[in-house]
């Protein structure tokens, strides 16, 4: 009986031993998530608290504001627009960025992405204004009305066909054949293409853009090494910093006379007077009026102009949101999405038509830098950004103030911000997108 019982044990011991085999049988393990960065302190799901996220919101309006007024500073006089015009324009400009930037994070690639207006279009906006059958009016007021509604009816155009190329998937079957290989220099590109707003924008005024830039250097790497507490606010919002000091300085250079023997042009990009917003602005102002200086006009050739550009902001977009996905610790971006999150721009762009506006929208380069520097890539800052472009579009004397910065002190931010989206690219590992 103790033999039969002692062979029971040892069956029983042996069904045992067939059970923990069974489940010490290694199960596949998940692809590892390679393209998390261990620096990144805040992920797209995982926001800062509130006093940081309202700072770091802060910090990318007051970045897209720059982006914003440099376009119509650019053209707006050109069609014979004043300070009024120009202000308008940049209120819509603005709001419309700050609806499609919440827009792109709810319904879009949900990635820490701003949506600004487009530098690709200034070319082509520049063609439809100096086009001849707009040089027949002498008024200048009436020559702004004409050449803005001939923009806005290409740029409706454009819109449509940048929306069909994100929502029918036809940039998706486009993107799928990129490779970590070929994404490397697609995204250098995407950085280096703006290189013109950086340091050429800068030696505009060298007296208040240089400073800003080492400022901001020196803030971000180096002052760590001499204040070892709160390290990560100062290189967190070293952007707030450089601004305010030299906007600071430029107003001291500019109270003191510094510039009044000077050229023209230097004054106009040194000067913290002479953007004209201030004085050009209302107090309140609803963007969302369509066709505020009348019904569109359409051209095909202006047309054609236009969906050219739309093909750079399709490839610029598709960039900007790689990097965002890295420097937000997401997973790569499925080609499903970018689509998606294209035809979000576009539709950006057509908006941008409706109300009344002088450029299409991509999605910014420079903010995808600024969310490397600060290693905050929660999705939660880019809407509390999204928010103040809102505010400040509908307060156009408060928004305007902060509009007065000089524009060679955000060029001396690009300098920074540029160079981080093109390291992203030039760091990329094969595996980082799935690759072995």
């Amino acid at each position: 009986m103790a033999e039969g019982s002692e062979h029971a044990g040892a069956g029983g011991r042996g069904g045992g031993n067939s059970q923990s085999q069974v489940i010490q049988v290694p199960e596949p393990e998940p692809h590892p998530v390679m393209e998390q960065l261990p620096d990144v302190h805040y992920c797209i799901n995982s926001p800062p608290p509130w006093p940081q996220a309202l700072l770091l919101g802060f910090q990318h309006y007051i970045l897209t504001l720059g982006m914003t007024v440099l376009i119509p500073t650019v053209i707006v006089p050109e069609m014979g627009g004043g300070h009024a015009e120009k202000a308008k324009v940049i209120q819509n400009l603005l709001f419309v960025s700050g609806l499609s930037t919440l827009l792109q994070t709810w319904f879009g690639t949900r990635l820490p992405t701003v949506v600004v207006g487009s530098y690709s279009y200034i070319i082509p906006t520049m063609s439809i204004v100096h086009a001849k059958r707009y040089s027949n009016y002498t008024d200048p007021y009436e020559r702004f009305t004409h050449t803005i509604r001939g923009i806005q009816g290409a740029l409706i155009i454009s819109s449509i066909f940048h929306v069909c190329m994100g929502f029918l998937g036809i940039w998706r079957f486009a993107i799928r054949f990129l490779s970590p290989l070929s994404v490397v220099p697609y995204v250098t590109f995407t950085g280096l293409s703006l290189y013109h707003l950086g340091f050429p924008m800068l030696a505009k005024c060298v007296e208040v853009g240089l400073p800003a830039l080492i400022v901001m250097v020196f803030i971000s790497q180096y002052l760590n090494h001499f204040v070892s507490t709160k390290r990560l606010m100062y290189e967190r919002f070293a952007l707030l910093f450089s601004i305010a000091s030299a906007w600071l300085l430029a107003q001291l250079l500019t109270s003191s006379t510094a510039y009044n023997h000077k050229p023209e042009s230097t004054q106009n990009s040194c000067r913290t007077d002479r953007a004209g917003l201030i004085s050009g602005s209302e107090w309140f102002h609803l963007p969302l009026v369509p066709f505020p200086w009348g019904v569109p006009t359409f051209n095909f050739g202006e047309a054609l102009a236009m969906i050219a550009a739309s093909f750079v902001s399709l490839f610029e977009s598709t960039g900007t949101f790689y990097a965002a996905a890295r420097y937000g610790s997401g997973t790569p971006v499925p080609p499903h999405v970018v689509s998606r999150g294209t035809g979000w721009v576009g539709v950006a762009s057509l908006v941008n038509g409706f109300v009344g506006s002088v450029t299409g929208c991509t999605a910014s380069v420079e903010n995808a830098g600024l969310l490397a520097l600060t290693k905050a890539g929660s999705r939660r800052v880019i809407q509390i950004s999204a928010g103040f472009m809102i505010f400040f579009s509908i307060a156009g004397k408060l928004g305007a103030v902060l509009a007065s910065i000089p524009l060679p002190i955000i060029a001396a931010m690009n300098c920074i911000f540029f160079g981080y989206v093109c390291k992203f690219s030039l760091t990329i590992c094969l595996c980082s997108f799935g690759n072995p």
